[in-house]
């Protein structure tokens, strides 16, 4: 075997935005252009010096280019002196997986590939991101020195040693370095067995409880499988579209009701289960369902942390919550009536982790189908499911009914969030620039008959380490507390999506089943008067209401 050194030049566009670097795979299919990255990451975590006796950590969502990603990865790592790497048998790890098993096998980091709930397939996207040594994304100064890495790279390095077999769990030699394939099912379900009441689940699943998970034919099917029908009893067929596929069996794997329909369709039928629930493509995403009864996201997390003390793992009580910006207040609101702390960050899991590691969260949340907590640094879309399974278990209340607990107590925090998809970049910059433009003197008018109390730009301080992040969305709120935030998202791959987020406090409980999108209609109207997304975008309606 021999290190080979190819010469190669930059390649534009190589940032990294909130969950790594995604492009389409023929973008990544590229001769240099995967080298280049990783060549740039590990450039700027070592330095000139090799990463001798350090661990990394491998694996990705099965999706297509996902094997031959890791072939190439380990090609390099071995030519970068790493000690040994743990990669997932068949190429495989959960994005909340890899985070486990960094932390518990004190590796130095790990290489995540995935794009997480976008398309797959030969036309779909691929992405990659660094996991630091806490389990958790790489921060922005980290993420900010590989991408002007990538931008000077003349040259990167790799053995031409041959593949090595995923498929079968072994050991195997690269270069001096230790490749091992693990079972990537068996460190999770570790960390979930330290915090659930796994008998308590066993019991319900015995009592005739049913459940239906969607796994989408993405990632998540093989834990759902391992620890919900395996480990916790529930009969066979209670996870559906188990086997991961490299197209995602042509599917979008996004747990929402845009996608989801046939998940939604099963609940809301006359012989529905007792709960639903699905995750995405890298598994750390999900949604939960009641019988005819759909839970949002911000609720979901506002009724973890309300009930947080009936699980085993967070019997202590919570240290704090967070919640990214555009998620709405429901979990302010029990964090109030529970005396702990509730962080507003940024849209991006990376901004929980120093929250985490510094012991002022236990839970956090987003209103994109993520919550977590500190057992591992990433959203983690099973954990979620077995959260809200052990809940239903020692509480004997349904799904419904845990939500409608929080209503009568809290009053509702009604939410929608609308995307614009595939905006033109020029059009959506425009459109924020102009909205930006009126912030001086938003505060005090009276727009579509609704006065707005005051405006911002979302900057966050970050309470650990003291950087700053600006231009996190622009607020818009009433005095009714009412909320329309407009923000663009980082994850997409093809132009800009505009995302829309809505919030309105209910606390009557009458008025609390109106639908969404009737009880928000003024909001909408007001978004549009201070935004004009239809002058700006050429639409008439979002692509998705969620």
């Amino acid at each position: 075997m021999t290190i080979l050194i190819q010469a190669t030049t930059p390649f534009a566009g190589q940032l990294p935005g909130t969950s790594g670097l995604r492009k389409k795979v023929t973008v990544f299919q590229q001769p240099h252009y995967l080298e280049n990255f990783v060549q740039a990451l590990f450039d700027v975590l070592h330095g000139d010096a090799p990463a001798a006796g350090q661990t990394l950590v491998l694996g990705g969502d099965g999706r297509f280019h996902n094997r031959a990603a890791v072939q190439t990865i380990l090609k390099m790592a071995a030519a970068r002196g790493y000690g040994q790497v743990l990669v997932g048998q068949g190429g495989i790890l959960s994005t909340p997986a890899t985070s486990a098993v960094i932390r518990r096998r004190g590796a130095s980091g790990g290489i995540i590939l995935s794009a997480s709930h976008n398309p797959g397939g030969p036309d779909g996207d691929f992405g990659i991101k660094y996991n630091a040594t806490n389990g958790g994304p790489a921060p922005e100064k980290l993420t900010q020195a590989i991408y002007e890495r990538t931008q000077v790279l003349t040259r990167y390095r790799l053995s031409d040693a041959p593949d090595i077999p995923l498929d079968t769990l072994g050991t195997h030699c690269m270069e001096g370095m230790a490749i091992e394939v693990i079972d990537p099912v068996a460190d999770y379900a570790a960390v979930q067995r330290e915090l659930f009441d796994f008998g308590a689940i066993r019991r319900l699943f015995a009592s005739g409880f049913r459940l239906r998970y969607d796994a989408m034919w993405a990632v998540g099917g093989p834990y759902a499988k391992s620890i919900i029908e395996g480990e916790l009893g529930a009969p066979a067929g209670t996870v559906v579209n188990a086997e991961p596929k490299e197209d995602f069996g042509g599917l979008h794997p996004d747990p929402n009701p845009a996608y989801a329909d046939d998940l939604i369709a099963h609940l809301m039928g006359p012989d529905a289960p007792d709960m639903g629930a699905a995750s995405d493509g890298d598994a750390d995403r999900n949604m939960i369902l009641g019988r005819h009864f759909i839970v949002s996201p911000s609720d979901s997390l506002a009724v973890l942390a309300a009930h947080a003390t009936q699980v085993p793992g967070y019997a202590k009580g919570l240290a704090g919550v967070a919640r990214s910006m555009p998620t709405s207040t429901a979990v302010d609101r029990v964090a109030k009536a529970l005396g702990i702390a509730c962080y507003e960050t940024p849209t991006g899991w990376k901004f929980f982790g120093n929250l985490l590691d510094a012991g002022k969260i236990t839970l956090c949340g987003e209103e994109s189908y993520g919550t977590g907590s500190n057992h591992v640094r990433e959203k983690d879309g099973l954990w979620a499911v077995l959260f809200w399974l052990n809940l239903v278990a020692v509480t004997g209340q349904t799904v419904e009914q845990l939500v409608r607990g929080i209503w009568q107590a809290h009053g509702r925090c009604v939410y929608s969030r609308h995307d614009y998809d595939g905006i033109a970049t020029d059009k959506a910059s425009t459109l924020m620039a102009e909205l930006r433009a009126q912030l001086p003197t938003l505060g005090g008018q009276t727009i579509e008959g609704q006065t707005i109390a005051w405006a911002d730009d979302f900057s966050y301080t970050d309470p650990v380490d003291g950087s700053v992040s600006q231009k996190q969305g622009v607020r818009v709120v009433l005095e009714d507390s009412s909320r329309v935030v407009f923000r663009l998202s980082g994850t997409g791959t093809e132009g800009a999506t505009l995302r829309v987020y809505l919030e309105r406090h209910e606390p009557d409980a009458s008025r609390q089943d109106i639908p969404a999108q009737d009880a928000l209609a003024p909001l909408i109207a007001l978004a549009e008067a201070v935004a004009h997304i239809r002058q700006h975008t050429g639409m008439d309606a979002p692509t998705v209401m969620t």
